[in-house]
């Protein structure tokens, strides 16, 4: 193991979506999550009022409007459990269609998909993580109610191989953003 970040809002964090050259993509598990930066945002869509300023959104979408203005690609793939919890509705309709328009690539794995050679399984138990350039590897850590706990760096040969397949399977079954949540509406609708 490498070295290991306590804090989202650090700067050795920033660091690693400003230091990426070609791909930056990341693996999101759990249902909930329960971080800082979200408790103002996430309250105000739980109780149906208008979506709060948020200068740490802007900031982000202004790292992704700019890595992909320079060619480099940011992709997310979203594990999630139909139904969905009110925190995958609050990502799904609130948090991701600012990333989507500055740039980021966002799919979303449900974890019922009927194909049995997704790796749907093997996600469910993996750890969030980055992988920048497909050769900096970090692994997430949250506790059991979805609270940061830090990120580490792992050196591993291995692991960061064994991680870079699961994204590329991973990038292969889950459905583009724009798609499920178009499925998501004509279910709904029906």
């Amino acid at each position: 193991m490498g070295t290991r970040i306590t804090s989202v809002t650090s700067p050795e964090f920033d660091v690693l979506f400003t230091g990426f050259s070609h791909t930056a993509y990341r693996l999101e598990t759990l249902q909930v999550y329960d971080v800082s930066y979200e408790i103002e945002p996430y309250r105000a869509f739980l109780a149906g009022r208008p979506r709060p300023r948020d200068a740490a959104k802007n900031a982000w979408t202004a790292m992704l409007a700019a890595s992909a203005a320079e060619g480099k690609i940011v992709q997310r793939v979203r594990l999630v459990q139909e139904p969905l919890t009110d925190y995958s509705r609050y990502e799904l309709e609130w948090s991701y269609p600012p990333n989507v328009a500055a740039g980021e690539d966002i799919r979303v794995l449900p974890a019922d998909l009927p194909d049995p050679g997704a790796p749907v399984q093997t996600l469910a138990v993996m750890q969030d993580y980055w992988l920048f350039d497909s050769s900096d590897l970090w692994i997430m850590r949250y506790d059991r109610d979805g609270r940061f706990l830090d990120i580490q760096q792992v050196r591993e040969p291995w692991a960061i191989v064994t991680h870079a397949r699961l994204r590329d399977a991973a990038l292969h079954y889950a459905i583009p953003y724009t798609d499920y949540m178009r499925r998501r509406e004509l279910l709904a609708a029906s």
